[in-house]
């Protein structure tokens, strides 16, 4: 089982093929398990990597350091250590809001170019936001529910996050990958994620080319309010997955990689 320590924490890893980087980072609760048909599929033409965060997947359940700044900061040592270079940026949910934080504290000069999948700016509803898909009230009902009743939630965000019935294989996967991930840790990136940081500021100043993904399916999160980072972001281009609501790597793989394929070929 490939692993890497970064910044003290073992995260597992899975490195396929040669050519053009491309880094997929997944969402809370998730794992690098969400892009296999991106890892397999297009490791043909790509260097195709995916990383389990600490706390993660099969990376390490550290106690400590579950926040956006340290996510972010374990995959700039993940980059280094593996030597890359010109690296396309995947962020997935959380995974994109790392990817920002990864630019707003080091910059774009290892990244090629950045693709935010099904992500808005700030999750949490502001006075002077039209968008958020989270209150307070809501962040306090899925702390409670972490705490108290975990697969319940998880078989709920299985439904919510598929534009259909989740079939046997997907709800598979959503409780598989959910339940590596200790109450404490969710809870923490929770928190952390919904609550301490406003992207838009940083969305304006992103200077590298950015794919803007959203799942048609809006009983997770508005497509408007993931078009509003393309509307941010100064080079970049906006893609609607019809058939799709969070989980658009899975839902629909292969126009995904036909997508981003096409995409990269543009850079």
């Amino acid at each position: 089982m490939p692993i890497i320590q970064c910044n003290g924490a073992d995260l597992y890893y899975e490195d396929h093929g040669e050519g053009q980087p491309i880094v997929f980072l997944h969402g809370a609760t998730a794992g690098l398990r969400y892009f296999e048909p991106q890892l397999t599929a297009m490791s043909g033409e790509y260097r195709t990597i995916g990383v389990d965060f600490r706390g993660h997947g099969r990376s390490e359940k550290t106690e400590l350091g579950h926040t956006m700044q340290q996510y972010a900061d374990d995959v700039r040592s993940f980059i280094e250590q593996l030597g890359l270079d010109d690296v396309v940026l995947v962020g997935w949910s959380m995974g994109a809001v790392v990817s920002w934080e990864y630019i707003h504290q080091f910059g774009t000069d290892q990244i090629r170019a950045l693709v935010d999948i099904d992500m808005e700016p700030s999750p949490l509803k502001r006075d002077d936001y039209d968008y958020g898909s989270y209150g307070i009230d809501d962040l306090e009902e899925a702390i409670h529910q972490i705490q108290m009743s975990p697969i319940e939630l998880l078989d709920q965000q299985a439904k919510a996050m598929l534009s259909e019935p989740p079939s046997r294989e997907l709800r598979n996967l959503i409780l598989d990958e959910g339940s590596r991930t200790p109450a404490s840790i969710h809870g923490a990136s929770l928190f952390g994620l919904l609550y301490l940081r406003d992207y838009r500021d940083i969305l304006t100043e992103i200077d590298v080319a950015t794919l803007v993904c959203a799942g048609a399916d809006e009983k997770w999160r508005s497509v408007a309010s993931v078009q509003y980072v393309a509307e941010l972001v100064p080079n970049s281009q906006f893609e609607r997955f019809e058939n799709s609501g969070h989980c658009l790597t899975i839902e629909e793989p292969e126009r995904f990689n036909q997508i981003l394929g096409e995409f990269i070929d543009t850079l």
